[in-house]
């Protein structure tokens, strides 16, 4: 059974079409990532999921729950990290999370709960603080424990490491990487090696339109039919003619000896650049094929 099952939903903002006719469906225990340009639609579609915003039209359902007609029911399956993840910053961070604690209708030892999620998020040298005295990372991470209290099966994050320095970003990566063992979990990023490091499924939305979903590693591999490979000789040459290569139709030196060739559409020519190699005299030190980046899957698929 699908944990998400979402069937013609568009949405619209006045004359503004942000959704137009989405359906998909994710299992539980999936780590989505949702990608798209800004305006893409993707921020309307994680508010829809959390009953925050409704659809203009179409269905969608929250382990079998209507996002439309039980809301409040389907708040208690979902934790909701938004991207501008209000915050109270008057309120100390174990005062805070008691208060979200307390305003879900689920049974349970508070105490036990807010140590739990403090314990899980990393909180515990902070956990007495003010929350607007903590740093953007640790704000972040008081994000996250808010959307964990109650112990959701699905988690919808929407840009939750926008904004964090080096250090702050691998944390929270861990930290969403452990919660994806145990909960499915939707996230929305613009840094494509997010999706990379964390993601067993990636659905890309432009214009409002899904225009891809697949795994990371397929979507890597269908964006091109063109093999593309990676040539380190031992020599150093200034250029390389296309004509000697056959069924070479583009190539583009980088750094040192080592050069990028991209074969003809389906062809693979590995064995036309050895026999290049051979016939010039040229020791090859190596030779791999290079899969496309989630960064120019993206672009290819999004580009107006």
């Amino acid at each position: 059974m699908s944990t998400v099952k979402i069937e013609g939903i568009t949405k619209y903002y006045g004359q503004q079409k942000a959704l137009d006719n989405v359906s998909l469906s994710i299992n539980k225990g999936e780590v989505v990532g949702l990608l798209g340009p800004n305006g893409a639609g993707k921020s309307t579609l994680m508010k829809i999921l959390t009953t925050v915003i409704p659809p203009s039209s179409g269905t969608a359902r929250v382990n079998g729950l209507d996002v439309q007609e039980q809301s409040l029911e389907i708040r208690k399956h979902i934790g909701y990290l938004p991207e501008t993840n209000p915050l109270y910053p008057d309120m100390y961070v174990r005062e805070y999370l008691t208060f979200v604690f307390n305003s879900y209708p689920v049974k349970g030892n508070v105490k036990k709960a807010v140590d739990d999620v403090i314990s899980l998020t990393g909180l515990g040298q902070e956990s007495r603080k003010k929350i607007g005295e903590l740093s953007k990372g640790y704000r972040q991470r008081v994000g996250l424990a808010q959307a964990l209290i109650h112990d959701p099966e699905i988690l919808i994050l929407d840009e939750p490491t926008s904004g964090l320095d080096p250090n702050q970003l691998v944390e929270i990566r861990r930290i969403i990487a452990d919660l994806g063992k145990i909960k499915t979990i939707i996230l929305s990023t613009h840094i494509m090696q997010e999706v990379e490091a964390l993601c067993n499924r990636v659905i890309i939305i432009d214009h409002g339109k899904i225009v891809a979903d697949d795994t990371p590693s397929n979507l890597s591999k269908n964006a091109t039919q063109s093999f593309v490979y990676r040539l380190e000789l031992k020599e150093t040459l200034a250029s390389i003619d296309i004509k000697d290569i056959a069924g070479a139709k583009k190539i583009e030196k980088l750094k040192g000896n080592t050069w990028l060739i991209t074969g003809e559409k389906g062809k693979d020519i590995r064995e036309n650049i050895f026999k290049f190699a051979v016939k010039n005299g040229y020791n090859v030190l190596a030779l791999a094929q290079d899969s496309s980046k989630m960064e120019d899957v993206f672009h290819r698929l999004t580009q107006d």
